[in-house]
């Protein structure tokens, strides 16, 4: 086997040594952990590997000489064991152009390869039964069965490349481990190739996002992440094709969405493409895993918050099913993670006690589960399905004493997504692709309020449902071209339910929507790579409104020279859902925002204009980044603002403006990354009816500052981060008694600020093999080490003709374990 890598043997050998030896200077030059009986490396002698090789190519050289199979387990764990089965080879070749394709992955049930530069792979099977996954970013995955191949020919095998985009990772652990920039713009986290972010236990899908420049989220939440200043009813959240209406758990302190099953994230903060509708202010799009699994994983973990399971299992030669689910273990324990999160979320709400009434027998727990089914029908067509069910539920009883008599009525809050997908895909040729897609999704948030004082029941309901079909075409040209156009239709159901009993009362508004969208868009890459260009639009046609809307996108990325990367981005688009608050104390107070449909009077369509220009510089592990933006969204209304002042309860139309800057440093060692991030945003309002000129918005973070390190090292990483951010807006009286017929008199609209926000943070994990076949993570995070007093808003009440101050909370310090098992 020594022509295979003839590299090898033209380096200066060393002498023979024990293969034992050899491995140990081996761990310790890579930085990577052997597993093996003794009886399986004794009695071998061969030459030192090449010191200058990477450790793919040592570990190759080592298989050739040694007739010994090296199976990565992951990123530190290499297992060594005896051949045993079928040796399959092959060299991997671009199905257009013919040419190799290098670093491929080739696996089997016991096996693992990477292709080299010639495309070539050799690795063992099993038996005839058995089959190999062969996957490349850029290419379409696939599966060959062991009887349809040749022991001991290499051929050649094709791979199809993907048509979706001519998109590729620009740069590669952008902060950390896993988090990339793409060409087109977005921001990607890899969470198979996940490290770890500061105070962050095991993953979180979108508390990840929230450590990219220019995110924010004025309470902590997931449920109200604000790219560049907007409301985070205006982000567009799409898991596998599927839009959600709902984001987070223990509403809105944790995602969701279970990193298990959610291979990967994307942020886009502009210039999404022109297959996408809604999400005037950004778009966040979750993936699932795209590849048939060939074999059998599992994994189960447990934290203060919640116990999750995950299972990867192969039904057959050409299909795999992904099952993940997760439940709250409020039930059995309620740990201290638990007791700060609900204090956290019973803050100024129908849950804290007050005057004669008590409150007991307070419940809360949550479940999600998620399923994904693919099957490869032939090999030219793909299934894919998707189902989600997400369940959050809150039970408190309400007691006092009336009448000399103890009475005690149950009040209840659920909140609920279901959502399931199927995804068709067919490879036509190999430069034609379509994919049919089509969806369901419902959402429903349902209070029960029970007022024992004056014996009342307050019923509150508020439903989305929505059904997509969308059509689409990717057509590519000589690998330099790409057309990607097609279809979509969108009917979008909301309804909203009022109902007292004492004295009888109920408003029940159900409105529907439907939309026709058109879109195109082309994409060119020179063949050297430094230019990639988009440039589409959507035309979409409203049928109750009898109107329509005309959104450009743009995108171009072009190296200047080498390490230094220009990249203007634009788009336009429309959203005709948004969430408004009627009144603070709807639905138990706790998630008081509800979904509307725009009706093109007093709630208009909002309409968004954005523009970015930004430069990027990487050398030698530096990254510089900065891009300025201005954004503009008109429709907007005040009660989708959420103001806490004089227009708490007025109803108006106006917009906002941002001019901002994102700015992103970061250097790289061989086992640490250092990066700091600067957010610069003037946010403001422009409401006429409210009063003349602009006033900042809610949500004008001027100034806001991250600093990160990672380490990593033999399976441990320790990641550390500080968040400071300038105080939101808010309106202050006039004066400690100005009322005027029992409301506050406020001064100038939101010229005052809450103190300045300051949040450490700590995490930190330990990755180790339990037997061959079985490994485990462990770990930690301390959310807010320095239990910092944070103010997430305050404002102001009249009670008993005196003005109230209610100032709300962040979380204080809050520490949570992991323990997670890989099979």
């Amino acid at each position: 086997m020594f022509f295979l890598f003839p590299s090898s043997f033209s380096q200066e050998i060393q002498g023979d040594k024990e293969l034992h030896d050899i491995l140990q200077e081996v761990q310790k030059q890579y930085q990577v952990q052997f597993n093996y009986a003794n009886d399986v490396v004794s009695k071998i002698r061969l030459a030192l590997p090449p010191s200058n090789q990477s450790l793919d190519e040592v570990l190759a050289y080592l298989k050739n000489q040694t007739g010994l199979l090296f199976i990565k387990t992951d990123d530190y764990f290499i297992s060594i064991k005896k051949l045993e089965g079928i040796v399959i080879c092959g060299y991997l070749l671009d199905a257009n152009t013919k040419e190799a394709i290098e670093s491929a992955t080739i696996q089997s049930e016991i096996d693992y390869a990477v292709s080299d530069e010639n495309g070539f792979f050799q690795l063992m099977v099993k038996d005839q039964f058995g089959r190999i996954a062969l996957r490349h970013l850029g290419y379409t995955s696939s599966v060959r069965f062991v009887k349809d191949m040749v022991e001991g020919d290499c051929i050649n095998y094709l791979l199809q490349p993907n048509l979706q985009a001519l998109n590729e990772v620009v740069i590669s652990n952008f902060m950390t481990q896993g988090v990339n920039k793409v060409s087109d713009g977005s921001f990607q986290i890899n969470y198979t190739d996940f490290d770890i972010l500061p105070g962050i236990v095991d993953a979180d899908v979108l508390y990840s996002l929230q450590a990219f420049p220019g995110v924010q989220s004025v309470n902590e939440t997931v449920s109200n992440i604000n790219i560049r200043g907007g409301t985070h009813d205006q982000n567009l959240i799409l898991w596998d094709g599927i839009k959600m209406y709902q984001s987070g758990h223990f509403f809105g302190l944790i995602s969701m969405y279970n990193p298990q099953i959610t291979e990967e994230v994307s942020l886009l903060k502009n210039a999404a493409d022109a297959s996408y509708t809604d999400g005037v202010s950004g778009t966040i799009l979750m993936k699932t895993d795209r590849n048939i699994t060939p074999v059998l994983k599992a994994n189960f973990g447990l934290s203060l918050i919640d116990a999750n399971a995950f299972l990867d299992v192969p039904v057959s030669k050409n299909s795999s099913v992904q099952i993940a689910g997760r439940k709250s273990i409020s039930d059995f324990i309620k740990t201290p993670t638990y007791n700060e999160f609900f204090d956290r979320i019973s803050q100024d709400t129908e849950i804290e006690e007050s005057g004669l009434v008590t409150n007991s027998d307070k419940q809360f727990n949550f479940y999600d589960a998620s399923l994904r089914w693919l099957w490869q029908v032939t090999e030219k067509d793909h299934l894919r399905f998707n189902f989600l069910n997400v369940n959050n539920a809150l039970l408190f009883n309400e007691n006092a004493v009336i009448n000399d008599q103890n009475e005690s009525r149950e009040s209840k809050l659920t909140q609920n997504s279901f959502a399931g997908g199927l995804l068709y895909t067919r490879n036509w040729s190999h430069s034609l692709r379509s994919e049919i897609e089509i969806y369901e999704t419902d959402y429903k948030l349902k209070s029960t309020n029970a007022n024992i004082l004056d014996s009342q029941r307050f019923l509150q309901e508020n439903s989305v449902s929505e059904s997509s079909f969308k059509l689409k075409l990717n057509k590519s040209f000589k690998e330099l071209f790409n057309v990607m156009g097609g279809y979509h239709f969108v009917e979008t159901k909301v309804r909203n339910l009022d109902d007292v009993d004492n004295p009888t009362y109920k408003l029940l508004v159900a409105e529907v929507l439907r939309s026709h969208g058109a879109f195109l868009q082309g994409g060119y890459r020179s063949k050297n790579r430094m230019l990639n260009l988009a440039v589409g639009g959507r035309y979409e046609y409203l049928e109750k409104f009898k109107s329509y809307y005309l959104e450009p996108r743009l995108n171009v990325s072009y190296q200047i020279v080498n390490g230094l990367t220009l990249e203007i981005l634009g788009e336009m688009k429309h959203q005709s859902t948004s969430q408004i608050v009627n009144f603070q104390n709807d639905f138990l107070g706790i998630e008081k925002r509800r979904w509307q449909l725009a009706n093109n009077e007093d709630i208009p369509i909002m309409e968004s204009q954005q523009g970015s220009i930004g430069l990027t510089f990487e050398k030698h592990k530096w990254l510089i980044s900065i891009e300025g933006y201005s954004k503009k969204v008109d429709g907007i209304t005040a009660q989708s603002q959420g103001f806490q002042n004089q227009y708490e309860y007025i109803s108006s139309s106006g917009d906002y403006e941002v001019l901002g800057v994102d700015v992103l440093l970061r250097k790289a060692f061989e086992k640490i990354n250092l990066w700091t991030s600067y957010s610069y945003m003037d946010n403001v309002y422009h409401f006429d009816s409210l009063e003349s000129g602009s006033f900042p918005s809610n949500y004008d973070i001027t100034h806001a500052v991250t600093l990160g390190c990672t380490y990593s090292n033999k399976g441990f990483m320790l990641s550390a981060g500080a968040n400071w951010h300038t105080g939101r807006p808010i309106s202050q009286p006039l004066s400690e008694s100005s009322i005027s017929d029992g409301q506050v008199i406020f001064g100038e609209t939101n010229a005052n600020r809450l103190d300045d926000y300051l949040r450490i943070d700590l995490s930190g994990s330990y990755d180790f093999h339990l037997h061959r076949k079985a490994r485990a993570k462990i770990g930690f995070s301390i959310w807010n080490l320095l239990n910092h007093n944070n103010e997430l808003n305050r404002f102001y009440q009249v009670n008993d003709n005196q003005i109230n101050e209610v100032v709300q909370q962040a979380l204080g310090f809050t520490p949570n374990v992991f323990l997670r098992a890989y099979f």
